[in-house]
């Protein structure tokens, strides 16, 4: 653990606006939060795709390079086959390394499916959330030093502070947030803040990021912060109600006051941070699940049949992730969006792809986020590895949904083109949905 770590620690908890409970806490007061559990997250070693790279690192496998400027930042993003262009810089100090952190001075973000990176210029670590098909959110560091051999050191108490809370459903987990954030970075306290998901307007997302790219008519709160403390004039609340943030939106490049020479990119693309929204809610809820579930089946783990009251239970815990990854009750777009860095592309080439060529990464931008609402996070190895009866009722519920059989309020947005394709799609690229009676 690097100098001085705790104490960023403690100055994170108030940063980051989230209740100040170390560690499990928050576990150990909802139902998936046995002892076991907690255990299991606390004393388990990760299967997630930092360990995969520790691994291939010491093996010999694999080398990273150490550049001049940035550290093992491009080296790693190779290696986690993460894109550049998912860019996104963020410069409210809600990072450990807040004294690095400025408008002027953002942190920069990059992810895959299932790896986060977080780089600061001038700071003394990497910063990594990788997730673990079981455990959720695993948390780690790594020195930026050419002379010391790149290690991985996981995180657990420090990073849970903020990361095990209810922003992220009680679980371990991410969060991305809108805040208010004064002219140094700090945010504005009495402004509140947001969790931001799907469900979340444009127009109360970005607070505290950068956000480059096209969002016409519709203005967010992104590239926008107060000049100083004395301009909020009363109550900060009305801030944005009385910003004109047309003036902040729909920028090209990142604003002149950073010099995006010393970043991997110029951009901090829109589309970049709408995607990340969704996948950093999902994953939360795919952990939740997983978790609950678990937790109710280890109650019964004596009982050769599951009751009916467990299974109410692995139902109504399973519910929201079925709404979740079909997009329920997300606001249509009023304008088109046009992100700039070149991820929009990169993410679409990606598949896999049906028969005719479609896929879930395949972006609408007009309307909505994506052209077919199913969250590609399907694919992931977290999904995958959700306990049987609760993957089996996501399913279900697809089959229900896609083939019109529930046409409740939750999925009128879902049009009978949208139902039929959806469903192709899943039939031809996920096999363990071809499965024709699905129990459990």
């Amino acid at each position: 653990m690097i100098a001085g770590f705790k104490v960023r620690i403690a100055l994170l908890v108030v940063l980051a606006l989230v209740i100040p409970i170390a560690g499990m806490a928050m576990l150990q007061q909802t139902g998936a939060g046995s002892d076991k559990i907690v255990n299991e997250y606390i004393n388990s070693q990760p299967n997630d795709p930092i360990v995969g790279l520790q691994k291939r690192l010491d093996s010999g496998q694999t080398k990273l390079e150490f550049d001049s400027r940035w550290g093992y930042l491009p080296s790693i993003l190779r290696e986690l086959k993460i894109s550049p262009s998912s860019q996104t810089l963020v410069f409210s100090k809600t990072s450990f390394q807040i004294d690095h952190i400025s408008v002027q001075t953002p942190r920069a973000l990059y992810f895959n499916d299932d790896v986060y990176v977080g780089w600061v210029q001038g700071g003394p670590v990497l910063e990594f959330g990788s997730v673990d098909p079981k455990l959720g959110a695993i948390f780690y560091t790594m020195d930026q030093k050419k002379d010391v051999p790149p290690q991985f050191d996981r995180q657990v108490e420090g990073c849970l502070v903020c990361h095990d809370s209810s922003s992220t459903g009680s679980v371990p987990g991410f969060m991305m947030r809108s805040v208010l954030p004064d002219i140094d970075g700090n945010v504005i306290l009495s402004a509140g803040t947001s969790v931001m998901t799907d469900r979340s307007p444009l127009a109360e997302r970005f607070g505290g990021w950068y956000a480059t790219g096209k969002s016409g008519s519709q203005y967010h709160r992104g590239n926008n912060y107060f000049p100083n403390i004395a301009s909020v004039m009363g109550n900060p609340k009305t801030y944005f109600a009385r910003t004109d943030m047309a003036a902040t939106s729909n920028l090209e490049t990142v604003p002149k006051i950073v010099d995006t020479s010393r970043y991997l990119g110029k951009y901090s693309d829109i589309v970049s941070l709408m995607v990340m929204t969704h996948q950093t809610q999902l994953h939360n809820i795919i952990t939740q699940v997983s978790y609950e579930v678990r937790a109710a089946l280890k109650d019964d783990a004596n009982n050769p049949q599951v009751p009916e009251i467990t299974q109410n239970r692995i139902r109504t815990v399973t519910e929201p992730l079925v709404k979740a990854m079909l997009f329920a009750w997300t606001p249509p777009f009023s304008a088109p969006i046009t992100g700039v860095s070149g991820f929009t592309e990169h993410f679409e080439k990606q598949g896999p792809f049906d028969k005719q060529g479609r896929s879930l990464r395949q972006f609408d931008l007009k309307t909505r986020l994506f052209r077919y609402p199913l969250s590609f996070l399907v694919y992931s190895d977290a999904f995958d590895d959700l306990p049987a009866p609760a993957r089996n009722y996501v399913y279900r519920r697809f089959r229900d949904i896609l083939s019109g059989k529930d046409r409740s309020m939750d999925f009128s947005h879902l049009s009978e083109e949208d139902r039929s394709a959806i469903l192709q799609i899943l039939e031809d690229t996920k096999p363990d949905f071809k499965i024709p009676e699905i129990t459990g």
